[in-house]
């Protein structure tokens, strides 16, 4: 079966808030890029982890070696999911963020005054301001422009910010502000054409298609689990030489070797637990409802293979959904769409479309939405530079409507016919 509306009724009845309905229309989330619901199998993994497993590692007692099981599986399923070389190059954190200024703390000792790091103005804060932060080392930080007219990034604006001095480019995968693709290839052989190190944040992309670290080539790639149907857990991937060269801070008992140098203090065991679930559930995606290509019947079974085909046929039906969506605002008068919105170009966004609507402010439209129990986001998005560079710091921001894999079309029309209301004199 493919997935389409019959195979996401069925995908929606694991996901219990989906369920849930709490009097008036039913719950409408598009909230999902601050965060998606938890599929079924993640509460499970972890009250199973808290009631049957519950310890701190590294004992030597049954329980205590439970947790170095679930530590290890959920470094195994996350290295599947980005397609790492190996579980030793993922590092676990509570988040993108705390990971990010970790890292840039270990970089910035390997730094000297006069190096430059490049970040750019499409990206939400989390990859800007742990980089900006090195300016107090004497690093020169230098920004990458974009096009408001279609929110791209500007090719010759980051064409002049790498140059000989350049130590580390920061790029988003996907704008969680307005949806936009980043070219990351062509960006990462650009940092390493200059001799500098690639740092991609995932975070808003990895619900939306396959990643691959080992094709991008990038040195670092982080995401969270929280984005892609799982807890509240950060990952890290860094090429395995690259993170035994930086310095760590840590405590001494801590081991030398990476993972272990960079993972401080007592980790989320249970939201690593469901991290693997949220993996696992994706890669059942692939197997019940992907297209997998023909193999030897002898191989076994591969999840990164099913992590592939899942994640393919997400990316299909969200394409639809967007389409669909694209469609029915366009219609709408005084409404305005950010981004990408031409039809053949819809495979360089995700399916989170920003906009504005007449002179309503972007608070007003959401407020008004969550009266119908249509969630939607209104603000900056952790993304203060997108909105300055279009000017709309007085409209409060954009309004954000997310789809993922457990949207239907009847919610895009749903959300369209509202919003047309509001448009009505």
């Amino acid at each position: 079966m493919p997935l389409d509306e019959r195979a996401v009724s069925i995908l929606r009845k694991e996901f219990p808030a989906l369920a849930k309905q709490a009097g008036g229309p039913p719950a409408v989330f598009f909230d999902g890029p601050g965060g998606t619901q938890v599929h079924g199998s993640v509460l499970a993994a972890m009250e199973r982890y808290l009631v049957e497993k519950n310890s701190n590692a590294h004992g030597s007692f049954s329980r205590s070696r439970s947790t170095d099981e679930t530590v290890a599986e959920a470094r195994l399923a996350l290295a599947d999911f980005l397609n790492a070389r190996a579980p030793e190059e993922i590092v676990f954190g509570p988040n993108m963020t705390t990971l990010t200024f970790q890292v840039s703390h270990s970089i910035g000792q390997t730094l000297r005054p006069g190096d430059e790091v490049v970040v750019t103005r499409l990206d939400h804060d989390a990859n800007v301001a742990p980089w900006r932060a090195l300016r107090e080392r004497g690093v020169v930080v230098r920004e990458v422009d974009f096009d408001p007219a279609d929110c791209t990034l500007d090719p010759r604006s980051l064409d002049a910010a790498i140059t000989g001095r350049t130590r580390l480019v920061a790029v988003g995968y996907a704008s969680n502000a307005v949806g936009t693709v980043n070219d990351v290839r062509r960006v990462v052989e650009l940092a390493h054409a200059a001799g500098a190190w690639a740092y991609v944040d995932a975070v808003h992309y990895a619900p939306h298609g396959s990643i691959d670290v080992q094709t991008l080539g990038c040195d670092f790639l982080v995401c969270s689990a929280y984005k892609f149907f799982g807890p509240h857990v950060g990952a890290l991937f860094g090429r395995r030489e690259v993170l035994e060269t930086l310095p760590a801070y840590k405590v001494r008992p801590a081991g030398d070797a990476p993972p272990d140098k960079f993972e401080t203090g007592t980790p989320n065991y249970e939201g690593l637990a469901g991290a693997t679930a949220a993996v696992v559930y994706l890669a059942s995606v692939g197997r019940r409802f992907g297209k997998r290509p023909a193999r030897d019947s002898s191989a076994a079974p591969s999840r990164r293979a099913d992590l592939e085909a899942g994640l393919e046929a997400i990316r299909a039906y969200e394409r639809g959904l967007l389409r669909r969506l694209l469609a029915g605002l366009e219609g709408i008068p005084g409404l305005r769409v950010y981004g990408i919105t031409d039809p053949s170009r819809l495979d360089e966004r995700v399916p989170t479309v920003s906009f504005t609507l007449g002179r309503l402010g972007a608070g007003e439209i959401a407020r008004r939405l969550d009266e119908e129990n249509v969630y939607v986001w209104d603000g900056h998005f952790y993304a203060p530079s997108v909105i300055e560079r279009l000017r709309l710091e007085d409209r409060g921001g954009l309004v954000r409507v997310g789809l993922v894999h457990y949207s239907t079309e009847e919610e895009v029309d749903r959300l369209v016919g509202l919003l047309a209301q509001m448009a009505r004199p």
